[in-house]
């Protein structure tokens, strides 16, 4: 249906606007800026901070801008001596309750209501301090976040983030009034309720109420130590969002700086995550060409189809609360992360010469679940802890500032050798649907010995921001041992964002849907949009990182993972084939169902 168009002024200036525009919509195409705290593009309109107020001509009271819609005739005034005023005394109400030891504060320098409080030159409060008067809580119990009280500004970002993209609701707005906070069911510690660790509340928090838990000084004193080689991994996302965080634009690619940088601070291997990126595929292909053949050829019933792709911990811990039942249609293969870790202290540790115990692994993810991951009981096949310390991009971009490091004006290097090298396939890890076209381009060559009939190789079906994406690939002229697939479709899912994953996996446990195999990512557009990346996020940035991955795959010089020559190497020299014993031993794992709340 057809919007009519609505007139109105702004500052005295006439605009245009569809009908269902905000006051905030109209404000911004005349290129005005108004403030706000609880506003944030990839969310529903709440209007609770109330520090977007405009002036309209012939109301009573000022109005939300984010809130309010336009209407015919309408006179805003953004910034007049009244909406100024009030803006100052509405931050300086929120300061009032708010812990302002800024010098100390993780986000110190990124934090939004820091950066009003100086542009509206807040220097004196007015209003009674209340911190003191409070009883604050700090949950710095989980692996991945820090949730702070004392700094929540209750704009309700992180709720709303939580229940309508991630359909989680682990936190939610609890009792009323003077009381009002952001809680957690029974008050519990994150660690204790459904919280996935995506950190997506953490990308949208205005200020330095809930963080990602960092550990850089612990992987500091561990480069620092001289009886500790300290080997880096960094996933195919960061190359594409380091940047933002180090005064470049969205959407540039910094790999060869990257890993410059990462040799500059100290750490001793510089290797790529995109390396058991390829090894996933080959092991996870491989399991799902072994799921066919007993479903089809040996008329297993009990194997379970879909298969769902474990690239994504908090999709893991999603499904372990949520749909357990669905716990055996995912892959036994441990992340592309806990892969390389395992590897590092057994594989690499091996050929570098190195003493497990003398190895720390560090990751470096643009995924606060990742820390998580980490975390598990189950990601010590080495013996040790698989990764030792989960870095997130923003991390990353700290260490690269304290260690005085001119990024822009580095010459870009190349990853180490041994666990090192990859493919354009193990890039797009880090795009929604990318773990699913790598797949796909291998599993298609293994059956009928040709490429993937795509142009370029780009299977374009499952690229892209849809929610959730379907996909169909005709197998045939098969090779003569994978003659049961022939004349196949091989029926594809694709969703990013939990409140898509839910969908899909209502769905597929309710029997309405036939698949063979799924991939599934917590967080919105994918990796590239993970908790660990850089703040700010919107669709547009997400956009712009998108395009920046596809583009490295484009430009790499080998596209498939199974021709990635260290892969084929490391299967010769240690692990014998796909879903052989030590694959098993040290790339395989199980999951748990857990409570639902």
């Amino acid at each position: 249906m057809a919007k009519y168009e609505v007139n109105l002024k702004v500052n005295n200036i006439p605009i245009t606007v569809e009908e269902g525009s905000t006051i905030l919509d109209a404000a911004q195409k005349l290129n005005f800026r108004v403030p706000t705290l609880c506003q944030h593009p990839d969310l529903c309109v709440a209007g609770n901070c109330r520090v977007c107020v405009v002036e309209q001509k012939g109301a009573r009271n000022l109005v939300a801008a984010c809130a309010t819609p336009v209407s015919e005739g309408m006179e805003i005034l953004t910034n007049s001596q009244k909406v100024r005023t009030a803006r100052k005394h509405i931050i300086e109400l929120l300061l009032s309750e708010h812990n302002t030891e800024c010098t100390s504060c993780y986000k110190n320098g990124k934090c939004e209501l820091q950066s009003l409080a100086n542009e509206y030159r807040v220097n004196e409060n007015d209003f009674i301090k209340l911190v003191d008067k409070k009883t604050y809580t700090i949950d710095d119990y989980s692996p991945s976040i820090i949730k702070d009280d004392s700094k929540c500004i209750r704009c309700q970002r992180c709720v709303r983030t939580c229940a309508s993209m991630q359909h989680v609701s682990a936190i939610a707005v609890a009792y009323k009034g003077n009381e009002q906070k952001i809680s957690t069911f029974f008050e519990k510690p994150l660690n204790a309720v459904v919280c996935t660790n995506c950190g997506q509340c953490v990308n949208r928090c205005p200020t330095g109420a809930l963080v990602e838990k960092n550990y850089i000084d612990q992987v500091w004193d561990a480069i620092n130590d001289p009886n500790i080689h300290v080997v880096v991994q960094t996933a195919p996302a960061v190359r594409v969002g380091l940047g933002e965080d180090l005064g470049l634009e969205p959407g540039h690619r910094v790999t060869g700086k990257m890993v410059a940088a990462l040799r500059r601070i100290g750490f001793d291997s510089v290797l790529d995550t995109d390396f058991t990126a390829d090894l996933t595929i080959m092991e996870e292909g491989t399991e799902l060409l072994t799921r066919l053949k007993k479903a089809l050829v040996d008329k297993d019933e009990t194997v379970a189809l879909p298969m769902t792709t474990s690239c994504s911990p908090g999709c893991i811990k999603f499904i372990e609360h949520k749909y357990p039942t669905l716990l055996p249609n995912v892959s036994t293969c441990k992340s592309p992360q806990q892969m390389f870790g395992a590897l590092a202290k057994t594989f690499f540790a091996q050929k570098k010469g190195l003493k497990a115990e003398n190895v720390v692994s560090v990751s470096v993810m643009p995924c606060t679940a990742k820390k998580y991951e980490a975390d598990r009981p189950e990601m010590r096949d080495s013996v040790y802890k698989d990764v030792d310390f989960v870095l997130t991009t923003r991390e990353l971009a700290m260490m690269v500032r304290q260690a005085g490091i001119n990024f822009e004006n580095l010459a870009d290097e190349k990853y180490d050798s041994i666990m090192g090298d990859s493919t354009g396939a193990a890039v797009i890890f880090g795009a929604t649907g990318g773990v699913m076209e790598a797949a796909l381009r291998t599993a298609y060559e293994i059956v009928t010995g040709r490429e993937v009939p795509f142009t370029n190789l780009d299977i374009i079906p499952v690229r892209g921001f849809e929610g959730i994406k379907e996909a169909k690939v005709l197998i045939k002229d098969v090779l003569p041992e994978w003659g049961f697939l022939e004349g196949a479709e091989l029926s594809v899912a694709i969703a990013h964002g939990l409140t898509n994953a839910n969908k899909l996996m209502a769905a597929v446990e309710r029997g309405e849907v036939s698949y063979h195999f799924i991939e599934i990512m917590a967080c919105p557009g994918g990796c590239l949009g993970g908790g660990g990346q850089p703040i700010p996020t919107s669709p547009e940035i997400r956009a712009k990182r998108m395009e920046a991955i596809y583009d490295e795959d484009t430009h790499m010089e080998i596209r498939k993972s199974h021709e990635n020559p260290e892969i084929v190497a490391i299967y010769e020299e240690f692990l014998g084939k796909p879903l052989g014993h030590k694959s098993h031993e040290l790339l395989h794992t199980h999951y748990t169902k857990r409570k639902a709340y």
